[in-house]
């Protein structure tokens, strides 16, 4: 097993030392451990916080906590730097530039919003609606995030809760699984989604994902370190998988680089 999904404290939602995640990530067999926390956002009002993702003065912090344990733990697992980033069309360029200082190794693709954040139009993709308009919002802005070349892969690209109609979901979803696979990036099996029941990991999109043969990830979303000894949780995932006919692949990450 290999996990390129981890969260740390510093995105205020997420739980447990850094230090936590990798022995627990060792004791449960996982051999590549990624971290990946939701990056800041270069929000042009000062004012304007987000809730859920750190904050510029945090990534210091963040990257010489993850060196260091990459460095005392290099015997037992193989650790990589990273983060959860939005495409927000009017920051993203912005906050790529105050982040590559810091020598990141990966950046995944986690869509929450539509828009920009903070603007009052910005629908959070997880809250349920029947707009076609936003449904078509979401699969654009994450493809043109994709289209940037930024990106390891796509995370819980299925978390759009979509009430409309199943027709139009699935047209929709096969188009963008199909963008996603000519672009060429794997897309996510969200674990935390899966064992909380959320609207995603939604098997109308995986059966697409069977059809089109995305490449497909397995990936914790690790809030907390105790996550990685819930081996019955992958397993499970695996089997839901393999009943679609989709085997899961494990990304190597230093040939992307």
């Amino acid at each position: 097993m290999n996990n390129f999904h981890t969260h740390t404290t510093r995105c205020r939602h997420a739980f447990g030392r850094d230090r936590d995640y990798v022995t627990k990530a060792i004791k449960a067999g996982i051999k590549v451990l990624g971290f990946s926390d939701h990056a800041p956002m270069i929000f042009p009002n000062r004012n304007y916080y987000s809730t859920f993702r750190m904050f510029p003065d945090d990534v210091q912090d963040y990257v010489n906590s993850i060196n260091l344990l990459r460095e005392e733990y290099r015997d037992k697992i193989e650790i990589h730097l990273g983060f959860e980033i939005e495409y927000f069309p009017t920051l993203f360029d912005k906050t790529l530039e105050f982040l590559e200082p810091f020598g990141y190794e990966y950046l995944i693709l986690g869509q929450h919003f539509t828009d920009n954040e903070y603007e009052p139009c910005a629908h959070y993709c997880g809250t349920p609606t029947k707009s076609v308009e936003i449904f078509d919002k979401y699969i654009e802005q994450a493809l043109a995030g994709l289209r940037t070349g930024k990106f390891l892969y796509i995370a819980h690209p299925d978390l759009i809760n979509f009430k409309g109609s199943d027709k139009i979901y699935c047209e929709k979803m096969e188009y963008f699984c199909r963008e996603i696979k000519k672009l060429g990036y794997p897309v996510e099996f969200n674990l935390l989604g899966f064992a909380q029941h959320r609207n995603y990991p939604d098997k109308r999109f995986w059966n697409i994902v069977k059809e089109v043969k995305n490449d497909v990830v397995i990936a914790f979303d690790a809030h907390s370190p105790e996550v990685f000894q819930n081996k019955k949780i992958y397993d499970d995932a695996v089997k839901y998988l393999s009943d679609l006919g989709i085997s899961p692949i494990e990304i190597d990450i230093k040939k992307q680089q």
